[in-house]
């Protein structure tokens, strides 16, 4: 064992048109948001490609002279699916949307906006949770399959845990991957956080197994275990994470307390599938929806939540160690639907 020590839903069928009514547009309910002005500052950059692809393509539903009647409802369903929210997900908005627009008797595009806006941040409500870090230590296993950004994303969680005031320890367990050791281990480095591994070609569990060692003797607050991108079609990687799962079960049988999948949003719907597979084999917790501002996918958080209610607890909005931002859904939401 080595342990761096760092330096330092369905459509209705009646028409509807509401053209002509008087206008009366209230402005839809908004949640408490917790986010700083820093944080929806960064959230807002960091989906501007979502933001953008968004504002186009609502802008062709909008153009000229429009009925809000089910023609338009109809184009706006097919919109939202293009967007990455998905079949479901946007047939249950597009039918909640129907019925506050009737409610409030919404008039024109910016009302509309509002309200699919509300809509968007109700279906994500569900997917704010923080992690549970009622342990001593706490066990986090990240997964996720290649080239999602998963190590990194594993050491900017740790930096945040570690801002927050925990003790947090790093485990070194991507022994499949060249360099996925030593990319930790500087990661480590720089923000003053133990790592502990075994080098390149070692067993993950034995990994797993002397890290939750030493976060317990060290009485660490947090022990993140950085684990190999596998497909779910890799069956003895597979099966490398379950064994890794039955390891540190038998230090700590309640172990581990949150398994983290981290999913590129650049993937789009197939990010579904990637978290369909790995729920079966290794019961996810929680998710970091990585890699946002490099896309235009960012409907696919409402996807996921509506889906399978699981907690997005961060989102990667840029390259910076501190680009990994806790995910809020209001601000989500108005980040994502421009409505100004």
């Amino acid at each position: 064992m080595t342990e761096q020590n760092p330096p330092s839903q369905a459509a209705k069928n009646e028409k509807r048109s509401w053209f002509g009514r008087k206008k009366s547009v209230a402005e839809p309910e908004q949640h408490t948001s917790s986010a700083t002005t820093e944080e929806r500052a960064t959230i807002e950059q960091g989906l501007e490609p979502s933001r953008s692809g968004f504002l186009s393509k609502l802008g062709q539903v909008f153009k000229g002279t429009f009925d809000l009647d089910d023609v338009l409802f109809d184009e706006l369903e097919e919109t939202l699916m293009t967007c990455d929210i998905g079949v479901h997900a946007s047939l249950a908005l597009v039918d909640r949307l129907r019925d506050r627009v009737e409610a409030e008797k919404i008039q024109d595009q910016r009302g509309v906006l509002l309200a699919l806006r509300h809509e968007i941040a109700e279906m994500l409500a569900p997917s704010q949770r923080e992690l549970n870090l009622t342990h001593s230590p706490t066990v986090i296993l990240v997964v996720g399959v290649n080239g999602v950004g998963k190590t990194t994303t594993t050491a900017k969680l740790a930096n945040q845990l570690k801002a927050q005031g925990n003790s947090v320890m790093l485990a070194a367990a991507d022994t499949f991957r060249a360099a996925a050791v030593e990319q930790l281990q500087e990661w480590g480095g720089k923000l003053d956080i133990p790592v502990i591994s075994q080098g390149s070609g070692a067993d993950a569990a034995a990994v797993a197994h002397d890290a939750l060692m030493a976060a317990k003797a060290k009485n660490c607050d947090v022990l993140l275990i950085d684990t190999a991108g596998r497909l779910h079609t890799q069956t003895d990687l597979m099966e490398q994470l379950q064994k890794v799962i039955r390891v540190i079960q038998k230090i700590d049988p309640d172990s581990p307390h949150e398994v983290i999948q981290v999913l590129d949003a650049g993937t789009g719907q197939n990010a579904l599938s990637q978290l369909e597979h790995f729920q079966k084999a290794v019961n996810v917790s929680g998710l970091c929806l990585t890699k946002l501002d490099g896309s235009a996918k960012g409907g696919v958080a409402v996807s996921l939540s509506e889906k399978f209610k699981l907690p997005i607890h961060y989102v990667g909005v840029g390259e910076g160690v501190n680009d990994l931002r806790r995910f809020d859904a209001n601000q989500f939401a108005a980040a994502l639907i421009a409505a100004e």
